[in-house]
């Protein structure tokens, strides 16, 4: 006899493989810059990464001047609230404060991701939200935002409180003629959500380029679907691609 929906989501691993090593929250951050920039994740001097580790107000955040997948554990920074360097041997982005403030005033944004992944900014040029066509698309159910007017350089802490409320409780938000952000209570769940958005919009062009009318996936079986994926997802996502960078890059951890 078949599962239920509901057993199915309830269903947890016993035991699954690890990472194979003890990281600092740095190194940490340093991964995850460097498991998304494999995924288009880097656009020369654009993007950024804030984490909250402690939930004590201070985020670690990448450094002004380096790539994504050049950055090592010795790289990141770590700011106040207010954006002041506090630890760290460089200077970080002006355009932090599209950050500090989602940080302040969104308890669940332990984690903020910006930057301009090609599928994404693609349709962000054109008003365009992709639509959930695979399952993996189902997590995003009611979690997605456009912000439609592409307002310049946020740079200061009022320009980022606009963003922030024009944002509100999204977890996954294009910003037209620009890029993405994504909030997420983990690092893990922040990196998952991030890579599986820029693949869903890439399938969401292609799609469109076929010219052909998809089928669509029923919202009772995406809600089951996004459910599952982000209380499986997330961990599993994360421990392969983090094996496999530490495996091919192990200055990472430097």
């Amino acid at each position: 006899m078949s599962k239920s929906d509901e057993d199915r989501a309830a269903w947890r691993p016993s035991t699954m493989p690890g990472i194979g090593a003890e990281l600092t929250p740095a190194q940490e951050l340093a991964c995850a810059l460097r498991v998304l920039a494999r995924l288009g994740f880097s656009e020369n001097i654009a993007g950024h990464i804030t984490w909250d580790p402690e939930a004590d107000g201070t985020m670690l955040v990448n450094p002004w001047g380096k790539w994504w997948d050049e950055v090592s554990g010795s790289d990141i920074c770590r700011v106040d609230s207010d954006a002041n360097v506090i630890e760290g041997r460089w200077d970080v982005t002006p355009a932090i404060h599209i950050h500090t403030e989602l940080h302040r005033r969104r308890r669940d944004a332990r984690v903020v991701v910006h930057n301009h992944p090609y599928y994404v900014t693609l349709l962000a040029a054109v008003g365009m939200i992709p639509e959930a066509l695979n399952q993996t698309g189902s997590m995003y159910l009611d979690d997605l935002g456009f912000v439609s007017e592409y307002g310049g350089e946020i740079d200061d802490p009022v320009l980022g409180s606009e963003l922030a409320d024009q944002i509100g409780d999204k977890s996954v938000v294009i910003l037209a003629n620009h890029g993405l952000i994504v909030t997420a209570p983990t690092l893990q769940e922040a990196v998952y959500r991030s890579a599986s958005f820029e693949r869903m919009c890439r399938l969401h062009y292609d799609v469109k380029v076929l010219g052909v009318e998809p089928t669509r996936i029923a919202e009772h079986v995406q809600k089951s679907m996004k459910q599952s994926l982000l209380g499986r997802g997330s961990e599993l996502h994360w421990n392969g691609a983090v094996r496999r960078l530490i495996r091919e890059e192990p200055d990472v951890l430097d």
